[in-house]
């Protein structure tokens, strides 16, 4: 995990980071790719050696880039070496470009720290000197390593600390499990019945976030208080992901304090966010059908909302340091399998809430019932059922 504080640069010092470190890095991060993209079309790309000899030959020959760290612009090589490493692994997606005032930040390495007081400290920063950060909590235990300097939407500078997870003290979850649904409607709902729902932007938020982008319409392009419009607009949204955070890191160590045993399904939530493929019209070349798109961004942005990706990583690590269970399961049916009977049809599920099982007539609410399913498939393993299944006909077909 990292430790994460916010950073206080002086404005000659923000501009510094901004124009040079993070600029170089996204330089060398954005040429790595053009050269990996060489792949597709049938071109061999260099390695990570070889890369490495390009931008001492660059800096030699270029005085502008001469004139920024080389920790930093070899540090980004190496980020994109592991991005690379991530992607043939199958455990991440293709490196992107990285995009002005979108990705900025940069690595430092042999990271360099003063403490001065219970609240202040400051970090190393190559060729610009010591920049503070706030001492929200205490700095990670050992050698520190490497510091990840970076600047969100708000315009706000953090630094990052690697460091090991702390173990979640135990507040009696000897023998205890839970299923684990995520929705849309209900962020988490457990197996015992709880109802947990991420924040949301609040009404007054949203009134606001409305007439800034009112203003931003009618605004000049390229004007400055059209990026004095923008950046409010950022603050906003980024106050409302902070809220978020904050939320998902009180809710999984609340939940790995109590559980032993977690259970949750395997979401592939980086597919189920994608953009639904155009869908040519057959009859009128150069036109497309309608394929649902305006739905499916809702849907996306609600998915995004609801953090779902990052609750089950900051459950796997927290669960991991406290030496306690969590168990993935499939997540196919659950929403349709009846927790009683076990029973699987579209039908059992009359809406969003409401479960009614056609076999047993169960009564449920359907979150509550598919958290239920999840945990008994962690605890009794057996094969996925599916539509129209019982575990008896399962169990026959698995014989066979």
């Amino acid at each position: 995990m990292a430790y994460r504080y916010r950073l206080y640069p002086t404005a000659q010092q923000s501009v510094f980071m901004a124009e040079r470190h993070c600029a170089d890095a996204r330089f060398v991060w954005n040429l790595a790719v053009e050269q990996f993209n060489w792949g597709r079309a049938g071109r061999s790309a260099p390695g990570p050696a070889d890369r490495m000899h390009q931008l001492a030959e660059a800096r030699q020959e270029f005085e502008w880039l001469r004139r920024g760290s080389s920790a930093v612009q070899q540090q980004a090589l190496r980020d994109f070496d592991w991005a690379v490493k991530e992607f043939f692994n199958g455990t991440r997606g293709r490196p992107t470009w990285r995009k002005k005032h979108r990705h900025e930040g940069f690595c430092v390495r042999d990271t360099k720290v003063r403490v001065h007081s219970r609240k202040w400290a400051q970090v190393a920063v190559p060729k610009l000197g010591w920049v503070r950060f706030q001492l929200s909590r205490a700095l990670p235990a050992g050698a520190l390593g490497m510091a990840r300097i970076t600047r969100d939407k708000a315009g706000r500078w953090h630094v990052s600390f690697p460091g090991r997870q702390p173990a979640v003290a135990d507040a009696g979850r000897s023998g205890r499990s839970v299923g684990i649904d995520r929705g849309v409607a209900t962020t988490v709902a457990t197996s015992d019945g709880q109802m947990l729902r991420a924040p949301v932007m609040r009404e007054r938020e949203r009134r606001r976030l409305q007439r800034l982008q009112h203003t931003l319409a009618r605004q000049a392009k390229c004007s400055g208080r059209r990026e004095a419009t923008k950046a409010a607009i950022a603050g906003l949204h980024q106050r409302v992901a902070d809220r978020r955070r904050d939320w998902v890191e009180k809710i999984t160590t609340k939940l790995a304090a109590h559980y032993e045993v977690i259970a949750v399904e395997a979401l592939p939530v980086r597919n189920m966010v994608r953009r639904p493929k155009p869908k040519p019209d057959p009859d009128n070349p150069g036109q497309f059908l309608a394929n649902g798109a305006a739905a499916k961004a809702g849907l996306n942005r609600s998915i995004h909302a609801n953090c779902w990706g990052l609750i089950a990583r900051r459950l796997e690590q927290k669960m991991s340091a406290s030496e306690t269970t969590l168990v993935v399961v499939p997540a196919y049916y659950s929403s349709q399998q009846c927790r009683k009977c076990g029973h699987t049809s579209p039908g059992n599920r009359k809406s969003q809430a409401d479960f009614r099982c056609q076999s047993c007539g169960h009564c449920d609410h359907a979150d509550t019932n598919a958290a239920a399913v999840i945990l008994a498939r962690a605890t009794k393993p057996a094969p996925t059922p599916g539509p129209g299944a019982t575990p008896s006909g399962v169990l026959a077909k698995a014989r066979t």
